[in-house]
Order: C-alpha cells, then sequence, then structure tokens
C-alpha cells in the first residue's frame, strides 16, 4: 500500500500543476508583478496570524505533547503546494497562487527558524526548528516550477489541446485527491483511526480557522473574490511534507509527524469543499 501511496502522490500532484500550467500565461504573472501589496500580504500575514491560532488551540484543547509539537510544526511550515490545485479548482487565482506558494518555500529556511524562535519564546521552551533547505529546493523545482512550466509550454504550443482536455484534467485532479485520501485510511486503519480521533478536532478548528483569517486579511487589501480565496488557501494549505521531513530528520521525533498526516486528511476535504462553495457562489455573467 505505502508503494502505491508513493507513486500516486507525485503523480497527482505532477498531473495538478501541469494542468494549473496549461491555464495560466505570462500576462497572468505580469497581472501579479502588479499586485505586490496582495503578494506581501500573502506572505507575512500567515507568518503573523497562524503562530497566535496555534498557541491559542494548544491552551484551549490542553493538547498532550505530540498533538501540540504537531499543530507548532503545522503552523511554522511554509505553504504547500496543493494550494495550487484548490486555486485552479475554484477558477481563483492559480498564478498568484504558484508565486505565494514558490516565495513561501524558497524564504521557509529563514521564516521556520524565525516561527520557532516564537513559539519557544511564548513556550519558555527550545524547539530547535529549522527547514530542510535540499529538500525544499528539491520540491520548487520538480513539484512546482517543472510541472507549471511545462503546462505553459503545452498550452503555447498546442493551444486547442489544452483547451481541448482542461474540463477533463480538472475531473482527474478532483478523483486523484479522492483515491489518495482512500490509499492513505486504508494503508494503516487502526493506527488512523486513534491519531485521527485525538488530533481531528484540533485540526478542523486549525484549518477554518485558517482559511477564515487568509479570507479576511486579503479583504482588507482586494475587493476581488478570486484572490481572496487564493490567499485563504494559502493559509489552509500548509506543507507537510516539510512538516513530516522536520519532525523525522531534524528533531528526531516520528510522533510528532502524525498531526501533520491528521492535518492533511482534514485540510483536503474541508479546501474542497470551500472550493465548491466557492464556484456555487460564483456570480453569473449576464446571458
Amino acid at each position: 500500500m505505502r508503494t502505491i501511496i508513493s507513486v500516486v502522490v507525485p503523480t497527482t500532484t505532477l498531473l495538478l500543476l501541469t494542468a494549473v500550467g496549461m491555464d495560466l500565461t505570462a500576462e497572468d504573472f505580469a497581472r501579479v508583478r502588479r499586485q505586490w501589496p496582495l503578494v506581501v500580504v500573502g506572505l507575512v500575514a500567515p507568518l503573523m496570524l497562524l503562530p497566535p491560532i496555534a498557541l491559542a488551540l494548544i491552551w484551549w484543547f490542553q493538547a498532550p505533547p505530540e498533538i501540540a509539537a504537531g499543530i507548532l510544526l503545522v503552523a511554522a511550515c511554509p505553504v504547500g503546494g496543493i494550494s495550487n490545485s484548490y486555486s485552479y479548482l475554484a477558477r481563483a487565482a492559480p498564478a498568484l497562487s504558484i508565486t505565494l506558494t514558490a516565495l513561501s518555500c524558497a524564504g521557509a529556511v529563514a521564516t521556520v527558524p524565525l516561527v520557532g524562535a516564537a513559539f519557544e519564546l511564548a513556550l519558555s521552551r527550545p524547539l530547535g526548528l529549522r527547514a530542510p533547505g535540499p529538500m525544499l529546493a528539491a520540491q520548487l523545482v520538480l513539484f512546482l516550477g517543472l510541472p507549471v512550466a511545462a503546462g505553459m509550454l503545452l498550452r503555447w504550443r498546442a493551444e486547442a489541446f489544452a483547451v481541448r482536455y482542461a474540463a477533463a484534467l480538472q475531473r482527474a485532479a478532483y478523483i486523484g485527491v479522492g483515491i489518495l485520501l482512500v490509499l492513505i485510511i486504508l494503508d494503516a486503519p487502526q493506527a488512523f483511526a486513534v491519531s485521527f480521533a485525538t488530533g481531528m478536532p484540533v485540526a478542523v478548528l486549525f484549518v477554518t480557522a485558517s482559511v477564515l483569517a487568509g479570507w479576511l486579511t486579503a479583504a482588507a487589501v482586494t475587493g476581488d473574490r478570486r484572490n481572496r480565496f487564493t490567499i485563504a488557501a494559502e493559509f489552509g494549505a500548509r506543507n507537510v511534507g516539510i512538516a513530516t521531513a522536520i519532525a523525522v530528520t531534524v528533531l528526531g521525533r516520528v510522533e510528532f509527524a502524525r498531526f501533520a498526516a491528521t492535518y492533511a486528511l482534514i485540510e483536503i476535504p474541508i479546501l474542497l469543499a470551500a472550493v465548491a462553495l466557492f464556484r456555487a457562489t460564483e456570480p453569473r455573467l449576464p446571458a
């Protein structure tokens, strides 16, 4: 089962981000450059708002050490690449999402220790958080840059093909994410049930509060609901791969990574529901 999951995860990611690239043009990124205040807010606001949310949830739930450590890890990590897929599926602002994801991951070598230091001050105990630079670089190149560039190149060289199969790729993206969820649960159903029951309430509130904070923050700087959704998705989609890597390789505590897995399983259905709600409430153009 783990072998299947290890194949499905990168395949789904590559498929999703290639589809995102097929829907983008150079003008989309030029527009993002003109929206630099929105980019600054999308990068800085999560660093300021997510840590207090994490600390509040730890206090409210009196979370056990492994859950508390997992929340802190998730809050400290950069944006996850899956956020680009949410923005794409919602027909929001994929170019803005890609820009924020890339900049967030590129800066994580500095921001993760910075947020970790803030947590250490708040909790009065050392955490030793630092981001694995090689893994971040690999994610940026292999699972963000290359598939998006390939999709944009395909649109440029075969626009009719890209337009024709865009809807089919969207459907494949939904199916791929659903299969991934099922495989993760079936991999170890009993262990998943125990971990999920313990961390689920915290994860649900963390995802929901993060998305809401992102939407309200974006509302203060833009009236475009597509940009608001994209910022909200960036807040909610944390890079659980980096969280897991820090827990296992830096801290040497596998149990700290369990909350990251629970968070991912909660994040995906909540944000897919947000995508569906956003699409359902999209203003209709006059006939």
